[in-house]
Order: structure tokens, then sequence, then C-alpha cells
């Protein structure tokens, strides 16, 4: 990386409960609430300036590279659309060369596109030396994710991504607050050792999971409704009890989280191996767990004491789960290009 490279970093996170509270079609009426953690799993752009009017954006992780000259402007075609769209919104005056890369496979339920878009908003603004909160960062992301180009999904990822850290997010049709819950670190390292994180598989992105849960909100379906004041309910609780240590909660908790979630949207496990792995989790020595993302695949958020992890790992890895080692992150989206960081204001 040369000095003139500016690197940006973007956190995953792990949602704990609330997703799909954080829809406006949701949360403009009834208010919104998600508690959620970023973790050490980043999305990764780096980004420097050419001397010519040409876009050049790599994939490091599936090997694309897409061309284009500023002048004639990006062809939205699913390759590389969060980069070429972060690159319009901020008009770069000159050409651009992009790396993205991300610790987690597509579809993984840990906010990763959403993580990408803030990471290229972060490099971006870094390399146009221009100073913006978290609060604009998040909400400038979310308009290039979901206004641009048209990705259904929330706010949570958006924020996650941009302040870092152990939040309550709660919504309404006034816009996003953040609270950081109060957490000492020696409390932190506790509650990572009674967590698991396991991947079940890709995504089925053919599901329309959202886009389902959208219809039958709007449908009146009262299960959906019931789902969703569930969540948003218990996010407020879940925030009391981590706060407390009460880590026996947890399981219970998580666990409470998923079958809300089922009631919200009926079809968020089905054709997967989600349910399976969980109810083996919870036979093995588990004491409670959910999906971290919409549904259809991704990352299982496991609750479960440290003497029991062993036999957990072994019966979801002979059924091919597989686990990722993670630490919690406390900040969010920052970038650096020789001894010189940029970060949220």
């Amino acid at each position: 990386m040369s000095a003139s490279t500016f690197r940006a970093t973007a956190p995953l996170r792990i949602s704990f409960v609330g997703g799909g509270t954080d829809f406006p079609h949701y949360y403009e009426v009834h208010g919104g609430a998600v508690v959620s953690a970023t973790i050490d799993h980043c999305a990764h752009v780096d980004v420097s300036r050419r001397r010519d009017r040409q876009v050049a954006i790599r994939s490091l992780d599936l090997g694309h590279l897409v061309e284009y000259r500023l002048d004639a402007g990006p062809v939205y075609d699913g390759f590389m659309d969060l980069a070429k769209a972060t690159i319009a919104r901020f008009r770069v005056p000159d050409g651009v060369e992009v790396d993205v890369a991300s610790d987690a496979p597509p579809g993984s339920g840990l906010g990763g596109s959403s993580a990408l878009v803030t990471a290229c908003v972060g490099a971006l603004a870094a390399l146009e030396d221009r100073a913006m909160s978290a609060g604009e960062v998040a909400r400038l992301a979310y308009a290039i994710e979901r206004e641009d180009l048209g990705i259904a999904g929330g706010w949570q990822d958006q924020f996650a991504a941009a302040f870092g850290g152990f939040n309550l997010l709660e919504f309404d049709h006034g816009g996003a607050t953040v609270h950081p819950l109060a957490l000492a670190p020696e409390a932190v390292d506790e509650l990572r050792s009674h967590l698991l994180l396991c991947y079940t598989g890709h995504v089925r992105t053919d599901l329309g999971l959202i886009a389902t849960q959208i219809r039958m909100y709007e449908e009146g379906r009262e299960d959906t409704i019931v789902g969703m004041k569930q969540l948003q309910a218990m996010a407020f609780e879940m925030r009391r009890e981590i706060e407390a240590g009460n880590l026996d909660r947890l399981g219970p908790m998580l666990r409470g989280a998923f079958e809300s979630k089922k009631l919200m949207n009926p079809h968020v496990s089905e054709g997967t191996p989600i349910d399976r792995l969980l109810a083996v989790a919870a036979d093995a020595g588990a004491s409670g767990g959910k999906i971290c993302g919409a549904g259809g695949g991704g990352y299982l958020l496991l609750a479960c004491p440290p003497e029991r992890q062993p036999a957990v790992r072994s019966a979801l890895e002979a059924l091919g789960g597989q686990f990722a080692d993670f630490a919690f992150r406390h900040h969010g989206v920052e970038a650096h290009a020789g001894g010189r960081v940029w970060r949220p204001s």
C-alpha cells in the first residue's frame, strides 16, 4: 500500500435481537429497536487517485474487475455496484483505483454489504479529506444502498458499521438514536466466552425474505405484527440483561428472538439446515441460538457455556457447520494512509 492509498475497514456485526424492526414501514409507525455488536470481521476498501478520468474497481475475493470512464458513468449490472454508486455520490474529480474485499462470504447475515458500502464511504471521504460524523456516514451509506441501488433492507447495519461497538439502536420517524451499552472490558470478555458463531451455508437470495416480510406486514398479517412487536420489546430486555451480566439469560433470549423472527416471517429457515443445527446444538449443550440475518442461510449465533463448547462444535461440524473465531471490535469505520488516520468526527 502506497502512502497515497487510503485503506478503510468497516466492521461486520452480530445482531442479538430486533432485526426486522429497523425497516421504515414498521418503525415509522411503531418504532424499532435492535441490539447489535460489531466484530473484528470487516469489509476492506483500498482507494487511490489516478491521473486520468478512469475508474478501476477490483474484487479481491471474486477476481472481478470493472472499468469505466467517469465521463461515461457506471452501468449498474450487479458487479461492484456498491462501489460504483459510492463513487457517483462523491463526484470524485479524478479517476480512482478501488480494491474491495470482505472477511465474510456473501449472504453471511453479518451485514457485509452495508459494511462494504460504509467502508467505501470512509475510504472516499478520507481521500477527499471530507469530515463526516458517524451519523452522516451511516445515512449516506443507507441512501446509496437502499435508495440509489434499491437493495431491500433496514437501517441497523449501516449504523453498526459507522459507529461500532455494542449498541441499542432505536428507530422512529425522526431517525435513529445510538445508545452504547455500558460494559466493562472484563464483561465483554466474559460475554464473548459464552458465544459461538457458526456458518450454515450461503444464503438463498432467491427467497425474497425481506420482500415477503414487508408484504405480510402491509397485508396486516397478525402474526407478523406480533412477532415484530415482540422483537422490539426484547431489544430493551436484552440490553438490560447484557449490561447486568446475566449470561444465563442470553441463550433463552436468543431462542426467543428466533421464535419471534419465525412468527414475523415463517419462511426464514425453510429449505435450510438452520432448525436442525439449532436443535442439535441444544442437545449438545448450547442454551440457545438464532440466525444473524434475514434468514435463508448465513451464520448462527449460539450461546453456550465454555465447558460445553467442544461438544457443540463437534456436533455441528459433523453436519457441515463451520465455526468462525471472532473478537468484538469497539470502533466503527476508519481509514489509514501512511501515518494519517481518518475517522468519523
